[in-house]
Formats: structure tokens, C-alpha cells, sequence
């Protein structure tokens, strides 16, 4: 059974910073990747980053390029994601899930964690 651990959310001000963290436990990742995708009220889903495990090849949503970046601990199963110059639109429920990655074509989930709350607010 697959478990996640998150944390990291909260509130920050717009520019501000935030760090998420995801364990993952129970599934071994070697042919998958591991990463976030993001929903908030009245928009559509959206792929944010996620990092390969063969290659730790990356994506990222063109909406957090340059802002945001994925890094993951192989000895601890663990994935982060900085999110720097944050803003306003950013502000959703960020779920780490287990996905195929694809650098050119984003993410496919295939388990999702419980999310963690994002609020950018001044």
C-alpha cells in the first residue's frame, strides 16, 4: 500500500517562498516518477513538476518555469519542490502523486497523496 507523508503548505505573501516535501513508502518508484500536480476552486487541474526516477529527468508547467524546482532524495524517498516568487495564481491544493514523467509532455497521475494547502495572499 502506498502512503505519502506531505508537508510544507501554508500561507505566504506574494514573492514569498515555500518548500513542499512528499515521502513516499510502500511502492518502489524505480520505473516511475514522483511529483505535484495542483487544483484550485473554479480551474482545471494542472501538471506542475515532477521528476523521473531512471533519469531524474524533469518537468515543469510553463506557469512555474524558472520559480519553481524539483529535487528528490533517493535514500529517502523523498521529493521537494521550492517554490520561489510565488503569486497570487499559485494558490491551490498541491498533491504529490506518483505519475509517469515525461519532460516534453508533463505528467499522468497515477497515485495521488492527500495534498497539502498553498494560499498566496498579501
Amino acid at each position: 500500500q502506498v502512503q505519502f507523508a506531505q508537508s510544507g503548505g501554508g500561507l505566504v505573501q506574494p514573492g514569498g517562498s515555500l518548500r513542499l516535501s512528499c515521502a513516499a513508502s510502500g511502492v518502489t518508484l524505480d520505473s516511475y516518477g514522483i511529483g505535484w500536480l495542483r487544483e484550485a476552486p473554479g480551474k482545471e487541474r494542472e501538471g506542475v513538476s515532477c521528476i523521473r526516477t531512471s533519469d531524474s529527468s524533469t518537468y515543469y508547467g510553463d506557469f512555474v518555469k524558472g520559480r519553481f524546482t524539483i529535487a528528490r532524495d533517493n535514500a529517502k524517498n523523498t521529493v521537494y519542490l521550492q517554490m520561489n516568487s510565488l503569486k497570487l495564481e499559485d494558490t491551490a491544493v498541491y498533491y504529490c502523486v506518483i505519475c509517469l514523467c515525461n519532460g516534453a509532455n508533463g505528467l499522468s497521475p497515477l497515485v495521488w497523496g492527500q495534498g497539502t494547502q498553498v494560499t498566496v495572499a498579501s
